[in-house]
């Protein structure tokens, strides 16, 4: 039995709230909360989900000003991350930009997300990384200088990034990691966001895996260990519903599972509470 589960707090550690196109981050909140979450990571959203023009400070600075409504009106603890998704690259290219003037609106971008993390007005640099779809050769060059730019923006700043890439074997976590060994970044600063259940270090080679909260992915992760994060990638967008997991779908799951002893209490406190202080070093 679970002896005060409003004790726990589960965190959802990418999910994304907005107010132009769907519910809005006060109402997510809500029933993130009345679910039994607590805390919510939140990345900001593309560009593309509020503007025509490539305004990645506008949507940053939107994704910031998210949370702090978030945290004015709800009880639940939110902290932003903040970056330009490796989908705006190629956006940027499909209208006209050539690589390289590309690349340096992205490493702009990832200039202002570095100061903010630096003001202590965000935790981590994020979501970045490469496309989940097939790219030419050149752009894939471009994707991961990007990459590895915002990794030594991390490590100057000291803090996390979530990466968004194809899905990730262990062939991709030997990858990353060792990118991170060669900008000098931590390993377990390294967030796999939409992971699989690569929870042991001979598979993630000491990156963080956020394992995505369907039911049998956490089956799985659980079996093998406990260091790792949930998420849900909740979109927060009307024009897709169902396109990835609900708000709640991440207490709902962890008090389930509790509840059913597939997580004892002593599991639910490391993923939601002391991974997400050893990654992020925030207070929960």
């Amino acid at each position: 039995m679970i002896a005060n589960p409003n004790e726990i707090p589960i965190a959802d550690n990418h999910i994304h709230v907005d107010p132009v196109n769907g519910d809005g981050p006060v109402k997510i909140a809500k029933l993130f909360y009345n679910a039994g979450g607590r805390v919510m990571i939140i990345p900001n959203k593309p560009s593309w989900s509020i503007n025509d023009n490539f305004n990645f400070k506008e949507a940053i600075d939107l994704g910031i000003r998210n949370v702090e409504e978030i945290n004015q009106n709800t009880s639940v603890k939110a902290f932003p991350i903040c970056g330009v998704h490796p989908a705006e690259y190629s956006k940027l290219l499909k209208n006209g930009k050539s690589f390289e003037e590309a690349y340096k609106l992205m490493k702009k971008a990832l200039d202002y997300s570095a100061y903010l993390v630096n003001e202590n007005k965000a935790i981590a640099i994020g979501e970045i990384g490469r496309p989940h779809y097939e790219i030419s050769e050149e752009e894939l060059k471009y994707q991961n200088l990007i990459m590895k730019y915002g990794m030594e923006l991390a490590k100057d700043v000291h803090c996390p990034v979530q990466l968004h890439t194809e899905t990730a074997t262990e062939d991709e976590f030997r990858e990353f990691a060792l990118l991170a060994d060669e900008v000098g970044l931590k390993r377990e600063k390294v967030i796999k966001h939409f992971s699989g259940a690569y929870i042991t270090e001979d598979e993630n080679f000491g990156l963080t895996p956020s394992v995505i909260a369907n039911k049998e992915l956490i089956k799985k992760a659980i079996n093998k260990g406990n260091i790792f994060l949930m998420e849900t990638d909740f979109l927060d967008d009307k024009t897709r519903p169902g396109a990835v997991l609900g708000p709640k779908t991440v207490p709902k799951r962890t008090l389930d599972f509790i509840r059913k002893g597939i997580f004892s209490q002593e599991d639910a406190f490391q993923i939601h509470e002391k991974n997400v202080f050893k990654v992020y070093d925030i207070e929960i």
